[in-house]
C-alpha cells in the first residue's frame, strides 16, 4: 500500500496555519486585540469615519467655504446648489470645469417668501483650494485658503442651502462639528478621570469605602438624566459669556456621565485584586500607588477604550439635547445642537428641510462611535471566541 503525497498547496497551507498560531502565540497583548478588531468590517469602516468626522473638526476653519456668522439676507432660506463639472465651451464641445448655478430670485407677493428657481445661464466657476474670506487658522495662523468655494467670492454658493438669515449652512455644519465633537470627547475625558480615581478606590479598598461609592452611583443612575440636565443648565446664570457655558456643560456632562466609567474600572479591579500577580506584588513590598497603575492598571487600557468609545455619543446627544432646547450652548457658538433650533418651525419641516443636515451628522457621528465602540468592546478580550 502506497500513500500519495501531500499537494503542494496543501503544505503551504499547513505551514501558513503553523506560522499564524506561532506568530499569534508571540504577538502582545495590544497585536491581538488589533487582529481581532480588524475582523470586525462594520466596526473598521466606523473608525475610518470617525477619523474624517475629527479630521473635519480638526481643520474647520480650511474646509469651510465661509466663516459661520456671514450672512447676507438676500439668500434666506436658499435651496442647496449641485455641482457641475462640464460647461460648453461654446464650439459644441464640453470643457472641465467645476460650477453651480445661479439663482432667478422673485418675490412671492402673497407670502412675501423669496422664491429661487435655478438659472442655468448662471454658471459660478468653482474650485478647490481657492482664497476667499479671511480667518484665523486654529486661532493662531493668519490665512483665506479655502479647501472649495467659488472662484469668485462674490457669487452665491450655498451646496448646503442656507438658514433663515441666508448663512451658508454647510460652513456652519462644519464649524459645529468641532464644538460637539469636542464636547463628546474632552467630557469623557473628565469623566475618565473622575470614574478611573472612584472606580479604582471602590474595587480596590472594598468595605465600607466601596457600599459609599456604590450608593453615590445608584442615586445619580436613578434620576432621570433630561430633568437632571435640564435643572442644572437652567441653573446657569444668563449672563455668562458662551465660552463658559461651554465649559460648563462640559462639567455637568462629566459629573453625570463618569458612572458606567466607575463601574467598568471597580467590576476589573474586583477580579484582579486577587490574582497571583497583584498578591505577588503586594508581597514584595510595592506600594499601593505602583500597583494599581504598573501592575493593574494596563490590564485595563482595553477595556477603558470600549467604555470611552460607547460613552462619547452619550455625550454629543446630551449636548445636542440641551442646546435644541435652548438651555445649553447658545449663539454665537455654533454646534449641531444650536443649528438643530433653527428646525423648531412649520417652514423648516415644509420649505427647508435641508436644515436638517445637523440632525443627519449626529446620527453619522452617533452610529459610527457606537459600531466603533461594539467592535473595540468585542477586541478587548482577544481569547474570547
Amino acid at each position: 500500500m502506497t500513500l500519495e503525497a501531500p499537494l503542494p498547496h496543501q503544505d503551504d497551507d499547513l505551514l501558513d496555519r503553523q506560522l499564524n498560531a506561532g506568530q499569534l502565540q508571540a504577538a502582545g497583548q495590544w497585536t491581538m486585540v488589533w487582529n481581532k478588531f480588524r475582523k470586525h468590517k462594520l466596526a473598521v469602516v466606523s473608525l475610518f469615519v470617525v477619523a474624517l468626522i475629527y479630521f473635519v473638526a480638526l481643520f474647520a476653519e480650511f474646509l469651510a467655504p465661509y466663516d459661520p456668522g456671514k450672512f447676507d439676507p438676500r439668500y434666506t432660506y436658499v435651496p442647496p446648489q449641485s455641482i457641475g463639472w462640464f460647461v460648453d465651451d461654446g464650439a459644441g464641445g464640453q470643457s472641465f470645469q467645476p460650477h453651480v448655478t445661479g439663482f432667478d430670485i422673485k418675490l412671492d407677493p402673497v407670502s412675501f417668501r423669496r422664491i429661487f428657481t435655478p438659472d442655468p445661464t448662471q454658471v459660478i466657476p468653482i474650485g478647490f483650494f481657492v482664497p476667499g474670506q479671511s480667518y484665523k487658522m486654529w486661532g493662531l495662523f493668519d490665512m483665506n485658503l479655502h479647501f472649495i468655494g467659488p472662484l469668485d467670492p462674490s457669487h452665491p454658493f450655498f451646496l448646503a442651502g442656507g438658514d433663515r438669515l441666508g448663512r451658508d449652512l454647510l460652513s456652519r455644519t462644519i464649524h459645529g462639528t468641532r464644538i460637539s465633537m469636542s464636547i463628546g470627547l474632552v467630557g469623557v475625558g473628565l469623566s475618565l478621570l473622575i470614574g478611573m480615581i472612584l472606580g479604582g478606590i471602590s474595587g480596590y479598598r472594598g468595605g465600607m469605602v466601596d457600599r459609599v461609592i456604590q450608593r453615590v452611583i445608584e442615586f445619580i443612575r436613578s434620576v432621570p438624566t433630561i430633568p437632571l440636565w435640564l435643572g442644572l443648565a437652567a441653573a446657569m446664570p444668563k449672563d455668562w459669556p458662551p465660552l463658559q457655558v461651554y465649559f460648563a456643560i462640559l462639567i455637568i456632562l462629566s459629573l453625570i456621565g463618569w458612572t458606567e466609567i466607575a463601574r467598568v474600572v471597580r467590576g476589573r479591579f474586583l477580579s484582579l485584586r486577587t490574582d497571583d500577580f497583584v498578591i505577588a506584588a503586594r508581597l514584595d513590598g510595592v506600594s499601593e500607588f505602583r500597583l494599581i497603575m504598573r501592575h493593574m492598571m494596563p490590564s485595563l487600557y482595553s477595556h477603558i477604550i470600549a467604555a470611552i468609545t460607547l460613552a462619547i455619543p452619550n455625550m454629543i446627544l446630551a449636548e445636542t439635547s440641551l442646546s435644541f432646547l435652548g438651555l445649553g450652548l447658545q449663539p454665537p457658538i455654533v454646534s449641531w445642537g444650536v443649528l438643530l433650533q433653527d428646525t423648531q418651525n412649520l417652514r423648516a419641516i415644509t420649505q427647508a428641510p435641508w436644515l436638517f443636515v445637523p440632525g443627519a451628522c449626529v446620527v453619522l457621528a452617533v452610529l459610527a462611535l457606537n459600531f466603533l465602540g461594539d467592535g473595540v468592546r468585542d477586541a478587548a478580550d482577544p481569547y474570547a471566541k
